[in-house]
């Protein structure tokens, strides 16, 4: 089902969390807000939406790592009903696309609820202070067109990075419904 994030909550305090990546590594919130700016993305594997824009997902985020912001990646499919998004999977969808990110595994979904994830992907961008000031796209890439794109998801963090401030204007990311379990 395809689905758009909703606007952004200005200023909306992220729940510190810790989880970990397929390698068992544990990563936290806290840890991770960082100087400048903290990108949290919500993304699976299988989403058609996540793998056409894995390769400008790579190379955007490696930017923003290059430039003091850091990023983490959170899977929160119920990955029991969507084997392709196994964390053992994570891994190879990680390394095929050359992530520099933490590409963590939720689990039991509970982050993706705390944040009202919706899709995939679902882009949230904070300040130094875990405020909430970014809830839009990758980018303006038309279907065929990822040449003449304006970075939308760069430009914001950049800009949240330099001002603790996001952009008024964003334009909803789109995507994959989230695959929540009807067991928890």
């Amino acid at each position: 089902m395809l689905l758009d994030t909703p606007i952004c909550d200005f200023g909306w305090q992220a729940p510190n969390f810790t989880l970990k990546n397929p390698q068992g590594e544990s990563f936290n919130l806290a840890d991770n807000l960082g100087e400048n700016a903290l990108l949290i993305m919500f993304i699976c594997n299988h989403c058609p939406y996540v793998q056409r824009i894995a390769k400008r997902l790579s190379q955007d985020t490696a930017l923003l790592i290059n430039e003091g912001v850091n990023v983490l990646a959170i899977m929160s499919n119920d990955y029991k009903s969507v084997p392709a998004d196994s964390p053992a999977n994570m891994e190879k969808f990680a390394k095929h696309h050359g992530f520099l990110f933490p590409y963590l595994v939720d689990e039991n979904q509970h982050i993706g609820k705390q944040f009202g994830a919706v899709c995939t992907p679902d882009f949230f961008g904070f300040n130094k202070h875990g405020e909430l000031q970014y809830r839009g796209r990758l980018d303006d890439a038309k279907m065929n067109d990822a040449i003449n794109r304006t970075a939308e998801l760069v430009n914001a963090m950049r800009q949240i990075a330099a001002t603790n401030k996001g952009p008024e204007q964003q334009t909803p990311s789109m995507g994959c419904s989230i695959k929540w379990s009807d067991t928890l």
